[in-house]
Formats: C-alpha cells, sequence, structure tokens
C-alpha cells in the first residue's frame, strides 16, 4: 500500500514539474525578444523590397516557402493557395517599371521561436509603365525559418481604411 501511495504522489509530482516547465517555454515563446532572429527577418524584409525595386522576381519567389500549408488572403478574396500566389506576384509586381515609394510604416516583428509576423500598413507608389498606383494595406506576413532562411509560409494583405 505505502508503495502504490509513494509512486502515486512521485507520479503527480512528475506531471506538475512537467506541465509547468512546458507552461514556462510557452511564456517565454510569447515574451522573449529574439533580438538575432529579429535581425535576420528585418535583413529578409529589406531583400524582398530590394528584389521588388529589382524586378527580380526568381528573388522575390525565393523568399516564399510554397507548399499545401501555404495560405494568403487579398482583396476580400477566398483563400489563395501557392500556385496562385506566385502567378499574382509574377504578374503584377513583374509589371512593375519603377517603385517610386516603398515605405512600411507602424512595422513589427514579433519572433516566436522559429515563426515571425511581421505586420505593416504599406504605403506603396508603384508604376506600371505611366500609370501610379498607390497600395495603402494592412499587410501580414508570417515567417518560418527554414534550412535557407526565413521564407514566407502565409500572407494577409487587406485595405486600409482612409
Amino acid at each position: 500500500m505505502k508503495t502504490n501511495l509513494k509512486f502515486t504522489v512521485l507520479t503527480f509530482l512528475l506531471l506538475t514539474i512537467t506541465s509547468c516547465t512546458g507552461q514556462s517555454s510557452k511564456v517565454d515563446l510569447l515574451n522573449e525578444n529574439f533580438p538575432e532572429a529579429q535581425q535576420e527577418v528585418m535583413e529578409t524584409f529589406g531583400a524582398i523590397a530590394q528584389s521588388l525595386k529589382d524586378g527580380d522576381m526568381d528573388k522575390l519567389i525565393s523568399f516564399h516557402a510554397y507548399g499545401p500549408k501555404f495560405t494568403e488572403f487579398k482583396n476580400g478574396e477566398r483563400r489563395n493557395d501557392d500556385v496562385a500566389n506566385e502567378e499574382h506576384e509574377r504578374t503584377v509586381f513583374g509589371g512593375v517599371t519603377e517603385v517610386v515609394k516603398f515605405d512600411a510604416n507602424d512595422l513589427q516583428v514579433a519572433v516566436y521561436g522559429d515563426v515571425a509576423n511581421v505586420t505593416f500598413h504599406s504605403d506603396f507608389e508603384l508604376k506600371f509603365g505611366e500609370n501610379l498606383v498607390v497600395v495603402n494595406d494592412q499587410i501580414s506576413l508570417l515567417f518560418l525559418k527554414t534550412l535557407e532562411g526565413w521564407k514566407i509560409v502565409a500572407e494577409h494583405h487587406s485595405p486600409l481604411n482612409k
């Protein structure tokens, strides 16, 4: 009988310690700033902007982790997958003849270990020939740290109210 009681108490203590350890690691993910990872994500974000300015669509596409889990929302439309996103980005951004302005206002980079959420308000002015297009959206880019660096796994674009 005493052995069963000792076993029960020991099991309870181990479960309590394990659950407390699990909770503290989740709290750390929420509160830790991960400054090195933030810097890496910011460098990746800068390289994405540069690929747009250079008109290098292959480079732009290389910043995405396309696959069955990739998702995109934009313009209040239904979800896009990786194929639709790549087609859209190559078609739209491939048609840009000049990047007049490419500002990311209220930029926030929130890193949670190997995942980062980049949110900002776009203030883009893009020329397509003689036509100037202004893009003022709320944008979220979800990044995942891969063996090839930080890659976009989800995008969400919605118009910013004036």
